[in-house]
């Protein structure tokens, strides 16, 4: 989406390795809009950044996550199906195959544009 991520994700210290992707994906992102002269996009990240953050001069992810326990194949479904239908919900594709970045494809057996590792339903 625009302005959000859903992901289902596992890992024995998931708050330290969500930490690690914010953190990776922010200096990357910030870095390229830097090189690309971007500099509407890097006025509105460093407008937006939280105050009391006084050690860096741009924030690109909203503080805090907000996960959920998935602890069983029905709720894994439910959880799935919601990501894979968010982009017809906010009326940007018509199929969520169309999604470029949704796993929706993988587990359709096509060629998606991310590396998934698919867990049966």
């Amino acid at each position: 989406m625009e302005n959000h991520l859903h992901l289902i994700a596992s890992a024995e210290n998931l708050s330290r390795e969500i930490a690690a992707f914010k953190s990776f994906t922010a200096r990357s992102v910030i870095d390229w809009l830097k090189k690309n002269r971007t500099e509407y996009l890097l006025e509105q990240l460093k407008f937006h950044k939280q105050l009391y953050k006084t050690t860096q001069e741009y924030q690109l992810w909203q503080e805090g996550s907000h996960p959920q326990a998935i602890l069983s194949q029905e709720i894994f479904k439910q959880k799935l199906e919601y990501m894979h239908n968010n982009p017809l919900r906010r009326g940007y594709v018509d199929d969520p195959a169309h999604w470029r970045y949704s796993s929706y494809r993988n587990y359709m057996g096509m060629k998606g544009v991310l590396a998934v590792d698919l867990i049966d339903m």
